[in-house]
């Protein structure tokens, strides 16, 4: 049997680190696929469980370094909320933050002592130029002694994780960003120590006053020092699924045996009666039962009113009670309510790959081999050109210096992040604003987008039926005509008919007693109001009554897509109302949004074609398809598809699945606890159109991010390890510093880290 499942991995540095991972597992029989997320630090691994497990996987890459977190057989049997928190983001940030201080203060320890050391260097690099007069013998000496010391602290406390990178290469020859460290760092230690230990007996063939002590100090703990921050700005951004598990409730007022008492969350079950109290969160998913309020679904949907709920209507977990009390009855519970399935999509796609990664992880799987070959390259022709014009101790000095540099300055950290970072920022920014997105290839096609097809009824309209002209041809105020249609339509179950109720109820119009009441099948109803037989239908029933009347002005509301329902006597119609499923407020300024973003909007619908294009008319749509069944919506999918167009499609992820599944983005119109999240590649909570542009522009955003984090990291290679070479020394006699190589290095990692989290705060 097969089975998915995405583990935290520890142990790993960089991005090499996650290439060295995934080929171990795809080695081993039974794995069906492995995919390693340096981003995430996670690995989501297909096994045969008849072949392999967790376990066994784990150790395979013991020995390398890393360790996969498997849960324990007694963590198999806790709650869903439980398992998750030991398992995701909560448990792993606890985890985060413990090695974030460890790493600090390493860090904090060894400054004092890189700052010693840069003091020294600069006094030789200002001695050298004559701006300041030479450092005496006494204090020379003094340094020469304490430097080995700070040194040999730095590289065996501090650098410790580098010189196991450097023995894991030597044993297992699996090398990552931890072995070009400990090798760069490793050799200008034992030079200058072998220099030390017998400088008299190497003074004739060596420069014995040129020492990398402060080498060795300097990078270690300028590469420490970006790994600090760039742990600590990691953690930054994966607070989404924090904030997420925050909205959980941990406790739930349940009513049992006639009495109100308090429980865990993970104890409520299908059907409990829960009280809700003013300021109380949702705990589950549920019907309201008794009582109405105001609530707060900010938090989940982006929309930042509360929302009136009354009997009958749903709530949604993690959502906030902000007045009135009710109860509500529970219909989904742990891992079924629409917060789990939330953070579970949220996490899904933070750890996923776009397809833009897959250049930069395959460069990075083979980086590091081929900057080994570069440096030891570079020592060997600093000797074998070198040698004749400056002499082999100088030669081996620049050559040493340029060796150290390359190792140094060749990370592929920059690289690792410049995609998984983007993503999850952009991810998590679309969650807050009720925007989730399945995966980040998703992410990735949707800025390419130029043509966006939409349904109808419930994605540029609310999707049922409203009240929306009112057409009096008698004596009669409007509220009694309402009044008269609303006492007569209570009685039916169309949809239609509820529509005229629900107007009556909203504006307090009162209703009467109907008598003698008959359904006229397909065409209407009829009863009696205070002795006088009344009429409600459609315009056959008008026409099989024999009453005599001007249908043109109701025509130009049946070409607007509104449907009418007339009232009548034997005698005369008194007068008509016309049902629509109205506009919603943000339609026509989404699809202004869209047009300014340079996108094609279609509308595809089963409507007439006459509503049709005046409802397009009225919001801005450039192409109408009416009549339109679902396997035709798919058909126009398909055709707008080999014109070479990029199309997303929204609907309401049900009746439109055939078109969502084909389209390159399927855009499901979510709403409440109904939200299809597995039906699309987006899911727009609270089915806001509004939403569909925010997402584009947040996919536009984030892959402008993932582009100019991958620009500047292959830069940074492309020029720093030249430098790092020597190349232009004959030029300009100036070689790269490997104390400023590893300071580049750092830096190089914190700003592509930074750079995604400047997503979060950009304006969608």
């Amino acid at each position: 049997m097969n089975t998915t499942q995405t583990y935290k991995v520890k142990g790993m540095h960089c991005a090499s680190c996650a290439g060295i991972i995934e080929k171990t597992f795809k080695k081993v029989d039974g794995v069906v696929s492995a995919e390693v997320n340096y981003g995430t630090e996670t690995a989501k691994i297909a096994i045969d469980e008849s072949k392999t497990n967790p376990h066994s996987l784990s150790e395979k890459i013991e020995k390398l370094g890393y360790s996969l977190v498997v849960p324990t057989a007694e963590r198999m049997f806790m709650s869903p909320e439980e398992h998750r928190e030991h398992l995701g983001f909560n448990q792993s940030k606890k985890e985060k933050l413990a090695e974030v201080t460890d790493l600090r203060n390493k860090v904090m320890s060894a400054i004092p002592l890189a700052i010693f050391s840069i003091f020294v260097m600069s006094w030789d690099i200002f001695a050298e130029y004559k701006l300041i007069s030479p450092m005496g013998y006494t204090i020379k000496e003094f340094f020469h002694h304490l430097l080995p010391i700070f040194a040999t602290y730095t590289l065996f406390v501090v650098g410790k994780p580098y010189l196991l990178g450097f023995y894991r290469f030597l044993r297992y020859g699996k090398a990552n960003m931890d072995t070009l460290i400990g090798i760069g760092t490793s050799v200008a230690f034992l030079y200058s120590f072998i220099i030390t230990a017998f400088e008299k007996t190497l003074r004739p063939f060596l420069n014995v006053d040129q020492t990398y002590y402060d080498v060795t100090i300097v990078v270690i703990t300028f590469i420490a020092l970006g790994k600090y921050l760039e742990a600590r700005s990691k953690i930054k951004t994966g607070d989404a699924i924090e904030k997420l598990l925050n909205l959980q409730a941990k406790t739930a007022l349940v009513v049992r045996d006639g009495k109100e008492i308090e429980i865990s969350v993970n104890e409520v079950v299908h059907g409990d009666w829960i009280i809700i109290k003013p300021g109380a969160k949702i705990p589950v998913d549920g019907i309201i039962s008794e009582g109405s309020s105001y609530i707060d679904e900010s938090m989940v949907t982006g929309e930042p009113m509360p929302v009136q709920k009354k009997v009958g209507d749903s709530v949604v977990s993690g959502t906030m009670n902000t007045s009135g009390s009710f109860a509500f009855v529970a219909t989904k519970v742990g891992s079924e309510t629409l917060l789990a399935q939330i953070i579970k999509m949220v996490e899904e796609a933070q750890g996923s790959k776009a397809p833009i990664q897959a250049l930069a992880d395959k460069i990075s799987s083979i980086f590091v081999p081929i900057v080994l070959v570069i440096a030891f390259a570079t020592l060997g022709a600093w000797l074998f050109f070198a040698t004749g014009p400056f002499g082999f101790a100088q030669a081996l000095s620049y050559g040493l210096t340029s060796f150290v540099g390359v190792l140094v300055i060749a990370c592929p950290c920059a690289l690792g992040l410049a995609t998984p970072t983007a993503i999850i920022v952009g991810v998590g920014k679309g969650a807050r604003e009720g925007i989730l997105i399945k995966d980040a290839a998703t992410m990735e096609k949707l800025h390419k987008v130029d043509t966006v097809v939409v349904d109808k009824t419930g994605t540029i309209t609310v999707g049922k039926p409203t009240l929306v002209d009112i057409e009096n041809l008698s004596d009669l105020q409007n509220e009694e005509l309402i009044s008269m249609l609303a006492s007569l339509e209570k009685k039916s179950e169309h949809p239609i008919a509820h529509a005229i109720v629900n107007y009556a109820q909203a504006k307090n119009i009162p209703t009467t007693d109907i008598s003698n009441f008959e359904s006229i099948q397909g065409k209407g109803l009829r009863g009696s109001i205070k002795g006088v037989e009344y009429f409600v239908g459609n315009a056959k029933l008008i026409v099989d009554l024999g009453i005599g009347f001007d249908a043109s002005k109701m025509e130009q509301f049946t070409a607007q897509g509104k449907t009418p329902v007339i009232l009548a006597t034997k005698r005369k119609v008194v007068g008509f109302v016309m049902v629509a499923d109205e506009i919603k407020l943000e339609s026509k300024q989404a699809m202004a949004d869209l047009h300014k973003l340079g996108i094609t909007v279609v509308m595809l619908t089963g409507d007439d074609e006459r509503a049709a294009k005046y409802m397009a008319s009225l919001v801005g749509i450039d192409e109408v398809i009416a009549h339109v069944l679902p396997e035709d919506k798919l058909t126009k999918i398909k055709e707008l598809q080999s014109q070479g167009r990029v199309v997303a499609m929204a609907g309401d992820g049900v009746n439109d699945a055939p078109a969502l599944a084909q389209a390159d983005v399927g855009i499901a119109m979510g709403t409440g606890t109904d939200v299809a999240i597995e039906s699309a590649g987006i899911t727009l909570l609270g089915g806001d159109i509004s939403k569909l542009v925010k997402s584009i522009k947040l996919s536009k955003i984030t892959m402008r991010g993932i582009k100019q984090n991958l620009f500047w990291a292959f830069i940074y290679n492309i020029v720093g390890i030249p430098l790092a070479t020597g190349m232009f020394f004959a030029a300009s006699e100036w070689l790269l510093s490997p104390a400023f190589a590893g300071f580049a290095m750092a830096m190089s990692s914190v700003s592509v880290v930074g750079n995604s989290l400047r997503i979060k705060s950009m304006k969608l």
